[in-house]
Protein backbone atom coordinates (compact mmCIF):
# COMPACT_ATOMS: atom_id res chain seq x y z
CA UNK A 1 0.00 0.00 0.00
CA UNK A 2 1.00 3.73 -0.88
CA UNK A 3 0.96 4.87 3.05
CA UNK A 4 3.27 1.57 3.96
CA UNK A 5 0.46 -0.21 6.27
CA UNK A 6 -2.03 -2.95 5.80
CA UNK A 7 -5.96 -3.31 7.39
CA UNK A 8 -6.03 -6.18 9.66
CA UNK A 9 -9.66 -6.95 10.41
CA UNK A 10 -10.57 -3.75 9.58
CA UNK A 11 -8.30 -1.46 11.38
CA UNK A 12 -4.64 -0.41 10.47
CA UNK A 13 -1.30 -0.95 11.57
CA UNK A 14 1.25 1.25 12.02
CA UNK A 15 3.89 0.89 9.11
CA UNK A 16 6.69 -0.52 11.34
CA UNK A 17 4.57 -3.45 11.63
CA UNK A 18 4.39 -4.43 8.19
CA UNK A 19 7.60 -2.56 6.66
CA UNK A 20 9.85 -5.78 5.38
CA UNK A 21 12.94 -3.72 5.39
CA UNK A 22 13.19 -3.87 9.23
CA UNK A 23 11.96 -7.42 9.67
CA UNK A 24 15.89 -8.49 9.13
CA UNK A 25 17.27 -9.48 12.51
CA UNK A 26 15.51 -11.28 15.79
CA UNK A 27 14.56 -7.32 17.11
CA UNK A 28 12.83 -6.37 14.49
CA UNK A 29 10.87 -9.30 13.36
CA UNK A 30 9.95 -9.52 17.37
CA UNK A 31 8.49 -5.91 17.54
CA UNK A 32 6.33 -6.16 14.37
CA UNK A 33 4.82 -9.68 15.55
CA UNK A 34 4.86 -7.72 18.75
CA UNK A 35 2.74 -4.46 17.54
CA UNK A 36 0.88 -7.13 15.42
CA UNK A 37 -0.13 -9.62 18.42
CA UNK A 38 -1.23 -5.94 20.32
CA UNK A 39 -3.52 -5.07 16.98
CA UNK A 40 -4.89 -8.04 17.14
CA UNK A 41 -5.74 -8.28 20.74
CA UNK A 42 -6.75 -4.66 20.51
CA UNK A 43 -9.37 -5.18 18.28
CA UNK A 44 -10.92 -7.72 19.82
CA UNK A 45 -10.84 -6.05 22.89
CA UNK A 46 -13.09 -3.39 21.37
CA UNK A 47 -16.74 -3.64 20.88
CA UNK A 48 -17.72 -1.60 17.87
CA UNK A 49 -17.54 -4.03 15.28
CA UNK A 50 -20.06 -7.36 14.90
CA UNK A 51 -17.46 -9.57 14.80
CA UNK A 52 -16.20 -9.30 18.12
CA UNK A 53 -19.86 -9.73 19.65
CA UNK A 54 -20.29 -12.79 17.77
CA UNK A 55 -16.95 -13.89 19.20
CA UNK A 56 -17.84 -13.42 22.75
CA UNK A 57 -20.66 -15.11 22.16
CA UNK A 58 -19.58 -18.33 20.57
CA UNK A 59 -16.49 -18.64 23.21
CA UNK A 60 -19.39 -18.02 26.07
CA UNK A 61 -21.45 -21.02 24.53
CA UNK A 62 -18.25 -23.25 23.70
CA UNK A 63 -17.16 -22.95 27.19
CA UNK A 64 -20.81 -22.81 29.43
CA UNK A 65 -21.17 -25.92 27.48
CA UNK A 66 -18.51 -27.90 28.13
CA UNK A 67 -18.44 -27.12 32.06
CA UNK A 68 -22.52 -27.98 31.84
CA UNK A 69 -21.42 -30.96 30.08
CA UNK A 70 -19.59 -32.76 32.79
CA UNK A 71 -22.41 -31.65 35.67
CA UNK A 72 -24.63 -33.54 32.79
CA UNK A 73 -23.01 -36.69 32.80
CA UNK A 74 -22.98 -36.44 36.65
CA UNK A 75 -26.67 -36.40 36.36
CA UNK A 76 -27.16 -32.80 37.88
CA UNK A 77 -30.19 -30.90 37.43
CA UNK A 78 -28.28 -27.76 35.94
CA UNK A 79 -26.71 -29.31 32.78
CA UNK A 80 -25.19 -28.05 29.52
CA UNK A 81 -28.09 -25.98 28.64
CA UNK A 82 -28.21 -24.00 32.01
CA UNK A 83 -24.88 -23.51 31.92
CA UNK A 84 -24.92 -22.08 28.21
CA UNK A 85 -27.52 -20.00 29.22
CA UNK A 86 -26.00 -18.47 32.54
CA UNK A 87 -22.66 -17.95 30.23
CA UNK A 88 -24.16 -16.11 27.32
CA UNK A 89 -26.47 -14.15 29.68
CA UNK A 90 -23.32 -13.07 31.88
CA UNK A 91 -21.49 -12.24 28.53
CA UNK A 92 -24.16 -10.01 27.04
CA UNK A 93 -24.61 -7.84 30.40
CA UNK A 94 -21.23 -7.21 30.12
CA UNK A 95 -21.04 -6.12 26.75
CA UNK A 96 -24.76 -3.58 27.39
CA UNK A 97 -22.80 -2.04 30.12
CA UNK A 98 -19.82 -1.36 27.64
CA UNK A 99 -22.31 -0.58 24.85
CA UNK A 100 -24.30 2.28 26.71
CA UNK A 101 -20.52 3.78 28.32
CA UNK A 102 -18.43 3.41 25.01
CA UNK A 103 -20.71 3.38 21.94
CA UNK A 104 -23.77 5.48 23.56
CA UNK A 105 -21.88 7.67 25.68
CA UNK A 106 -23.66 7.55 28.98
CA UNK A 107 -21.62 8.40 31.85
CA UNK A 108 -22.35 5.41 33.68
CA UNK A 109 -20.17 2.65 35.66
CA UNK A 110 -20.20 -0.07 32.67
CA UNK A 111 -19.77 -3.21 35.18
CA UNK A 112 -23.36 -1.82 37.31
CA UNK A 113 -25.35 -4.78 35.31
CA UNK A 114 -22.87 -7.22 35.45
CA UNK A 115 -22.21 -6.90 39.37
CA UNK A 116 -25.61 -7.92 39.45
CA UNK A 117 -25.33 -10.92 37.83
CA UNK A 118 -22.39 -11.89 40.48
CA UNK A 119 -25.28 -11.71 43.29
CA UNK A 120 -28.39 -12.70 41.69
CA UNK A 121 -27.05 -16.38 40.19
CA UNK A 122 -27.08 -17.68 43.70
CA UNK A 123 -30.80 -17.40 43.29
CA UNK A 124 -30.47 -20.03 41.14
CA UNK A 125 -27.60 -21.55 42.32
CA UNK A 126 -29.15 -22.43 45.47
CA UNK A 127 -32.17 -24.52 43.52
CA UNK A 128 -29.77 -26.91 42.87
CA UNK A 129 -28.43 -27.76 46.10
CA UNK A 130 -30.80 -30.59 48.07
CA UNK A 131 -30.21 -31.46 51.57
CA UNK A 132 -30.54 -35.13 51.42
CA UNK A 133 -29.40 -36.43 54.68
CA UNK A 134 -27.15 -35.37 57.89
CA UNK A 135 -24.00 -35.77 55.67
CA UNK A 136 -25.37 -35.85 52.41
CA UNK A 137 -25.47 -32.56 50.38
CA UNK A 138 -25.68 -32.60 46.60
CA UNK A 139 -25.48 -29.55 44.19
CA UNK A 140 -23.00 -27.50 46.03
CA UNK A 141 -20.32 -28.06 43.01
CA UNK A 142 -22.95 -27.69 40.45
CA UNK A 143 -24.01 -24.15 42.21
CA UNK A 144 -20.11 -22.99 42.60
CA UNK A 145 -20.24 -24.24 38.60
CA UNK A 146 -22.94 -21.67 37.78
CA UNK A 147 -21.56 -18.90 39.43
CA UNK A 148 -18.32 -19.29 37.66
CA UNK A 149 -19.79 -19.61 34.21
CA UNK A 150 -21.60 -16.26 34.81
CA UNK A 151 -17.90 -14.70 35.88
CA UNK A 152 -16.11 -16.01 32.80
CA UNK A 153 -19.15 -14.79 30.72
CA UNK A 154 -18.79 -11.24 32.21
CA UNK A 155 -14.82 -11.65 31.37
CA UNK A 156 -15.62 -12.87 27.88
CA UNK A 157 -18.26 -9.69 27.60
CA UNK A 158 -15.60 -7.21 28.68
CA UNK A 159 -12.83 -8.71 26.59
CA UNK A 160 -10.98 -10.63 28.95
CA UNK A 161 -9.99 -13.38 27.17
CA UNK A 162 -7.21 -14.44 29.10
CA UNK A 163 -8.44 -14.59 32.26
CA UNK A 164 -11.83 -15.87 30.72
CA UNK A 165 -9.99 -18.99 29.40
CA UNK A 166 -7.02 -19.57 32.30
CA UNK A 167 -10.43 -19.84 34.76
CA UNK A 168 -12.13 -22.09 32.12
CA UNK A 169 -9.30 -24.05 31.91
CA UNK A 170 -8.73 -24.37 35.72
CA UNK A 171 -12.36 -25.04 36.34
CA UNK A 172 -12.53 -28.23 34.10
CA UNK A 173 -9.51 -29.50 35.56
CA UNK A 174 -11.33 -28.88 38.93
CA UNK A 175 -14.59 -30.50 37.85
CA UNK A 176 -12.75 -33.62 36.54
CA UNK A 177 -9.38 -34.93 37.53
CA UNK A 178 -9.56 -33.10 41.03
CA UNK A 179 -12.56 -35.26 41.57
CA UNK A 180 -11.09 -38.33 41.14
CA UNK A 181 -8.37 -37.45 43.23
CA UNK A 182 -10.99 -35.76 45.91
CA UNK A 183 -12.65 -39.40 45.87
CA UNK A 184 -9.66 -41.87 46.42
CA UNK A 185 -8.72 -38.90 49.47
CA UNK A 186 -12.29 -39.39 50.48
CA UNK A 187 -13.75 -42.63 49.86
CA UNK A 188 -11.70 -44.00 53.15
CA UNK A 189 -13.42 -41.06 55.18
CA UNK A 190 -17.16 -41.96 55.22
CA UNK A 191 -19.70 -40.33 57.69
CA UNK A 192 -23.05 -41.34 58.72
CA UNK A 193 -25.67 -40.93 61.63
CA UNK A 194 -27.12 -44.32 63.38
CA UNK A 195 -30.07 -44.30 65.90
CA UNK A 196 -30.61 -47.05 68.57
CA UNK A 197 -33.59 -47.16 70.63
CA UNK A 198 -33.69 -48.89 73.64
CA UNK A 199 -36.32 -50.45 76.13
CA UNK A 200 -35.28 -48.32 79.36
CA UNK A 201 -33.29 -45.29 80.12
CA UNK A 202 -31.10 -47.29 83.00
CA UNK A 203 -28.89 -48.85 80.05
CA UNK A 204 -28.39 -45.21 78.29
CA UNK A 205 -24.84 -44.85 80.24
CA UNK A 206 -23.74 -48.95 79.52
CA UNK A 207 -24.92 -48.36 75.41
CA UNK A 208 -23.08 -45.21 75.23
CA UNK A 209 -20.13 -46.58 77.13
CA UNK A 210 -20.78 -49.67 73.81
CA UNK A 211 -20.60 -46.87 71.56
CA UNK A 212 -17.52 -45.25 72.13
CA UNK A 213 -15.71 -48.71 72.80
CA UNK A 214 -16.46 -50.42 69.56
CA UNK A 215 -16.70 -47.42 66.69
CA UNK A 216 -15.45 -44.02 66.91
CA UNK A 217 -18.45 -41.58 67.39
CA UNK A 218 -19.13 -38.06 68.05
CA UNK A 219 -21.94 -35.85 68.93
CA UNK A 220 -24.03 -38.58 70.94
CA UNK A 221 -27.48 -37.54 71.71
CA UNK A 222 -29.97 -38.91 74.02
CA UNK A 223 -33.60 -37.94 72.45
CA UNK A 224 -37.07 -39.19 72.01
CA UNK A 225 -37.93 -42.50 71.14
CA UNK A 226 -39.10 -42.24 67.38
CA UNK A 227 -41.10 -45.54 67.59
CA UNK A 228 -43.39 -43.37 70.22
CA UNK A 229 -43.55 -46.05 72.94
CA UNK A 230 -43.34 -44.91 76.63
CA UNK A 231 -40.41 -45.49 78.73
CA UNK A 232 -38.10 -46.17 75.41
CA UNK A 233 -35.12 -43.69 75.24
CA UNK A 234 -33.78 -43.04 71.90
CA UNK A 235 -29.90 -42.37 71.38
CA UNK A 236 -28.06 -40.73 67.96
CA UNK A 237 -24.96 -40.80 66.95
CA UNK A 238 -22.42 -39.72 63.68
CA UNK A 239 -20.03 -42.57 62.93
CA UNK A 240 -16.30 -42.16 61.57
CA UNK A 241 -15.55 -44.66 59.34
CA UNK A 242 -11.95 -43.67 58.41
CA UNK A 243 -10.21 -46.80 58.37
CA UNK A 244 -12.48 -49.58 57.86
CA UNK A 245 -14.36 -49.50 54.55
CA UNK A 246 -16.71 -52.72 55.42
CA UNK A 247 -17.79 -50.37 58.02
CA UNK A 248 -21.69 -49.47 56.98
CA UNK A 249 -25.26 -48.18 58.98
CA UNK A 250 -27.05 -51.34 58.25
CA UNK A 251 -23.28 -53.24 59.47
CA UNK A 252 -23.87 -51.23 62.45
CA UNK A 253 -27.43 -51.59 63.01
CA UNK A 254 -27.25 -55.30 63.13
CA UNK A 255 -24.54 -55.52 65.86
CA UNK A 256 -26.35 -53.05 68.29
CA UNK A 257 -29.66 -55.06 67.68
CA UNK A 258 -27.79 -58.01 68.84
CA UNK A 259 -27.51 -56.47 72.07
CA UNK A 260 -30.27 -57.84 74.50
CA UNK A 261 -31.47 -54.01 76.08
CA UNK A 262 -31.61 -52.90 72.21
CA UNK A 263 -35.30 -52.53 70.42
CA UNK A 264 -33.70 -51.37 67.08
CA UNK A 265 -31.42 -49.45 65.33
CA UNK A 266 -31.69 -47.25 62.00
CA UNK A 267 -29.28 -45.14 59.99
CA UNK A 268 -30.15 -41.15 61.04
CA UNK A 269 -31.11 -39.11 58.33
Amino acid sequence: MADGSFALLGRSLPPAACDRSRVRGGAPINNAMEEIMAAIINYLSGLDTLWTVILRVALAMLIGGVIGMERGKQGRAAGMRTHILVCIGATLTAMTGLYVNQILGYDNDPLRISAQVISGIGFLGVGTILIKGRFQITGLTTAAGLWTAATIGIALGVGFYEGAIATFLACTLAVTIMHRLEYKITRRQARFGIYVEIKEAQSVRKLINHLHSNYKVTDVQVTPPRSGISGNVGIEANVHAYDDTNLSPSVIAEQMEALPEVVYSIESI
